[in-house]
């Protein structure tokens, strides 16, 4: 199966985004990693990404080239913007990342105009057929009576937008604000409008939804309002808009008269997106629909109407500063960290060797292996034995092996239990595989805990699934911030640890099967086990 690849630019807060793309990654059974770009690097959502990308400011004459490196080198599939002073950059460079065959859900740069300026957003409503507030660019000017509001007309997330209550109050404001608009104030109940449309702003999901709390800009609670009038409005704007992807739009219902007066619109995924998400919009799962070259039939019955969503905050530790707290629970990963996998993979064509009968089968395996072919398909095809390629595969699996722990494996593991130290060790892998060597190695005598992972339910409890961490933590009763994993893949071994608060150590193993240096994740590192002897067991 090909993994999907997609980079979030300004991933920011959006932790729920992600969060709601690997759920349906989980639900497709599609394989996704996903890249987080941020300019300091202390994002919380990036606690939340496969792997990091530092790029500079959005304004700087360097940031379209760095991120088309980023989408040539990791092999990016879609890029996805996430914040509004992202969009206009990104639509006039689209074709600098289809080039590379990177899409990016960003809708045409005429369409983004409109949206940065609320002088024509109010202009384009109106050409849809829709009310929209009079706007002003002159307090001098405005006569419409008070209160009114004022906010800046390239603004987003509330920022410098006032209601006001008289002259003396806009006066102030507008010199405050510099480059501004004006609207009546229409007082009635707010809405928040999320439409997803497919790469050609065919409409997939419409699902209005009540603001019911708000802070910031960004709403707390909300109620799914599925409104037949708003969704027909909404079918206006989509077809003189022809959004690519995501478009969040925001109206004000007027008391009394029932009159939706719309005043907004984001062409991204709104920070309330991944209510509308839980609530049926199925929009993630059409994004890797699309990027498989499937498609998601959308049911509106699915919508789960007047269902209310509360969002609350959560901390990530992004820098660990001096680490003062005890250490009670040390977790290993096992293949590549605890002893070489290549070793397994040798030993693996030894037995088949052995099976077949054949003299320097083994050696011409691992030959193949190294050239990065399948190795037992390409010997057998050499040897004119296809016909054996399940016998030999379940020879290799279910192998007794032949390994070692690396050097100081042993003596650290001993060390640590005589400081009281919990050892655990958490791998994934075919339960009856992982069970030989653990056995072959004498962990089973060593560890107070053992998780195979696949144990738990099949290959979807792997990492970077958190399951098999909270099901140690719970057996030991130790707080995560107590804990230290080590392990030595970048791309799935420290995503669970990190969103946990748990400290995590890299095994740098250059010759190891996973060995990425270019992962971008800030993590201690170690490569060798004398070097992760001293990094444990100093302050013990």
């Amino acid at each position: 199966m090909k993994e999907i690849r997609i980079l979030f630019t300004g991933v920011g807060r959006r932790v729920e985004l992600v969060q709601a793309f690997r759920q349906a990654a989980l639900t497709k059974n599609i394989s996704l990693k996903i890249y987080g770009a941020d300019m300091a690097g202390t994002a919380p959502a990036l606690a939340y990404c496969d792997c990091v990308r530092r790029v500079c400011g959005m304004r700087d004459k360097d940031y379209i080239p760095q991120l088309a490196g980023i989408c040539r080198n990791d092999g990016i599939d879609m890029l996805i913007p996430t914040i509004d002073t992202d969009l206009l950059i990104l639509a006039e460079n689209r074709e600098v990342f289809t080039a590379l065959g990177t899409k990016v859900l960003i809708s045409a740069p005429d369409k983004i105009a409109i949206c940065r300026d609320k002088n024509y957003t109010a202009d384009f409503f109106e050409s849809c057929g829709l009310r929209a507030p009079h706007t002003y660019n002159d307090y001098t000017k405005y006569a419409e009576g008070f209160p009114c509001f004022i906010k800046p007309k390239d603004g987003s997330s509330s920022i410098n937008a006032f209601k006001v209550n008289n002259a003396e109050e806009l006066e102030v404001y507008a010199e405050k604000i510099g480059d501004y608009i004006i609207q009546p104030f229409i007082e009635g109940t707010e809405y928040t409008i999320d439409i997803f449309c497919d790469l050609e702003g065919e409409p997939v999901t419409i699902i209005p939804r009540e603001r019911t709390q708000v802070r910031a800009g960004e709403v707390l609670k909300t109620r799914i309002f599925m409104d037949e009038t708003m969704i027909r409005e909404s079918r206006q704007l989509i077809a003189g808009f022809r959004p690519c992807g995501p478009m969040t739009v925001q109206l004000i219902r007027q008391n009394g008269t029932g009159d939706d007066y719309y005043i907004e619109i984001n062409p991204r995924f709104g920070g309330g997106a991944p209510l509308s998400m839980k609530a049926g919009a199925r929009s993630a799962e059409v994004i890797l629909d699309i990027l498989t070259g499937n498609r998601t039939e959308f049911h509106s019955d699915d919508i789960s109407d007047n269902a209310v969503y509360s969002r609350f905050d959560q901390c990530v530790c992004i820098d660990r500063g001096t680490e003062n707290q005890p250490l009670k629970g040390v977790i290993f990963d096992l293949d590549d960290t605890l002893y070489p996998e290549k070793d397994y993979v040798r030993s693996g064509y030894k037995a088949v060797e052995t099976y077949l009968g054949e003299s320097g089968a083994a050696d011409a395996m691992w030959r193949a292996f190294e050239e990065g072919k399948p190795a037992i398909d390409a010997y057998l095809a050499a040897v004119d034995r296809e016909t054996e390629k399940a016998a030999c595969l379940e020879v290799y699996r279910e192998h007794t092996p032949d390994i070692k722990l690396r050097e100081g494996a042993t003596e650290l593991i001993a060390a640590l239990k005589s400081k009281g130290i919990k050892i655990g060790i958490i791998t994934d892998g075919r339960v009856s595989g992982q069970e030989k060597k653990l056995a072959s190695l004498g962990l089973y005598d060593m560890a107070d805990d053992i998780i195979i992972t696949d144990s738990l339910g099949g290959v979807q409890f792997r990492k970077p699934n958190d399951i098999s961490f909270r099901i140690m933590q719970n057996r030991w009763r130790i707080p995560f911030e107590q804990i230290i994993y080590v392990g030595d893949n970048p791309n799935k071994d420290f995503q669970a640890p990190k969103q946990l608060g748990m400290a995590h150590i890299c095994f740098v193993n250059p010759d190891g099967l996973y060995y990425s240096e270019h992962n971008g994740n800030n993590c201690r590192e170690a490569g060798s086990f004398t070097a992760l002897a001293d990094e444990l067991l100093k302050g013990l």
